[in-house]
């Protein structure tokens, strides 16, 4: 983030900032010092800011590209921070293509994904949690996920951020001066001060890890690889599931042999539910490789339910189930299907019947409960995985540095561990970051925001 205030650019970008498709409105969105030259040219002159205009998007012959509305902002104050043209017109791809060359015609260039919402963040105009919070806003799958990110843009996650950098400079600012100044009379790293206000840090930390990881989960989801033996029903119960027919089923057992996917939402959150070949060897090519797919996406998956035939007899059961346990690279929620024909008895892990629905409730409690939720979906902020581990690592640097205090006593080694979780923590708003960071980051972002 700039530190000598806005950064104005060079060079002027343009982009269309509407889906891509046809519709009533369509906005091609301009920033930069060519503003000015920009809107003489196509629209005849600079409009009085803030101010919506009726005019003809003119070609470079004079004649009409189309007609809409122009609204100019005046840098800084603009969602780039810098001079901002938009260009409302109708939502034609061809007719706002025709406008966009036209503008770059004149000296613009076409903008790079997330680069208006960079500028703003370059600017001063927005932090790193508030710029991803518009990405999340504009993704978002849920009612959930979408309070979440508007909460994180009106900036609930960077205020408590920057509550905590507050915290752990102060502690660091004491402990360096208790350093610097040795000879004193009182023992400043001796008394309870310090160690209460590592503990406070440390309980702050937790608090926010345990939200951003919920704020994570619903802005970006969870895949959940359903595994199992042939004919154990995961194609029923991803089916009752999704509430939709997703895999085909049948009584014949290997019936799906490649990776089927669909979005299943569990009270919010967006799960990515996958549904895979039969685990079992078999001479069969395609079905070796479904069987391949099946256990690399276990692998790969942050939760696996391994689908266990209650109607088979306990020890073949019990085989079973080892053997997906040997196949799973992930947790696991076992689950025994078919209990509609098995009868009462007692079952292996959570007993349900995808055909009948009996067990869905429990299930669905169950996988909210391994994914780390144990109450109510709602975040009060969006967050990212990359927010997550900065913060677990700001919370072990805090850990590691308490542990030199009291066992050696060590100062300096808690002031550098201090130093560490500080800039763990600046990583989140990106007062510290790196510039390839950056550009992952606004990579992810749509053209035109």
């Amino acid at each position: 983030m700039s530190s000598d205030g806005p950064s104005y650019s060079q060079d002027t970008i343009a982009a269309v900032a509407t889906a891509p498709g046809r519709g009533g409105v369509g906005i091609v969105r301009v920033s930069g010092p060519g503003i000015s030259t920009i809107a003489r040219s196509v629209i005849g002159h600079l409009p009085k800011p803030r101010y919506a205009s009726l005019v003809r998007f003119l070609g470079d012959d004079g004649t009409a590209l189309d007609q809409g509305l122009a609204l100019y902002f005046k840098g800084p104050d603009s969602f780039t921070g810098e001079d901002v043209l938009e260009l409302q017109g109708h939502g034609g791809p061809v007719v706002l293509d025709m406008l966009l060359k036209r503008i770059v015609g004149l000296g613009a260039r076409i903008a790079e994904p997330g680069e208006f919402s960079k500028r703003a963040f370059l600017n001063d105009k927005l932090d790193l949690t508030q710029a991803e919070a518009i990405a999340d806003l504009i993704s978002s799958g849920t009612a959930q996920a979408a309070r979440s990110a508007m909460r994180s843009l009106e900036g609930r996650f960077s205020d408590l951020i920057a509550e905590l950098l507050a915290t752990v400079i102060e502690v660091r600012v004491f402990v360096e001066a208790a350093i610097d100044f040795p000879d004193e009379e009182v023992d400043y790293l001796g008394d309870d001060r310090v160690e209460k206000q590592l503990s406070d840090i440390r309980r702050r930390l937790k608090d926010v890890i345990s939200e951003a990881n919920l704020g994570a989960l619903l802005s970006e989801g969870a895949s959940v690889v359903l595994l199992g033996k042939p004919n154990a029903g995961k194609s029923s119960l991803m089916n009752r599931l999704t509430g939709r027919e997703t895999s085909i089923v049948t009584h014949i057992p290997g019936t799906t042999r490649d990776i089927v996917g669909d979005i299943f939402q569990l009270d919010g959150i967006p799960l990515r539910l996958i549904d895979t070949a039969g685990i079992r060897r078999t001479g069969d090519a395609i079905e070796t490789e479904g069987v391949r797919r099946a256990v690399a996406a276990s692998e790969q998956a942050d939760l696996v339910i391994a689908v266990v035939d209650a109607s088979l007899d306990k020890p073949q059961q019990k085989l079973d189930l080892e053997e997906l346990e040997a196949a799973s690279g992930a947790g696991m929620v076992i689950v025994s299907n078919k209990i509609d024909l098995a009868g009462a008895g007692a079952y292996e892990g959570i007993a349900v019947s995808a055909k009948t629905g009996e067990g869905m409730e429990a299930l669905k409690t169950n996988l909210k409960k391994h994914l780390g939720v144990d109450g109510s979906t709602e975040s009060g902020f969006t967050a990212r995985t990359r927010h997550v581990n900065a913060l677990e690592q700001a919370l072990a640097a805090v850990d590691k540095g308490h542990g030199e205090l009291t066992r050696n006593g060590a100062g300096e080694l808690l002031a550098e561990e201090l130093r560490f979780c500080q800039r763990h923590l600046e990583e989140i708003t990106g007062e510290f970051s790196a510039d390839d960071l950056l550009g992952e980051i606004f990579s992810t972002f749509c053209i035109g925001k």
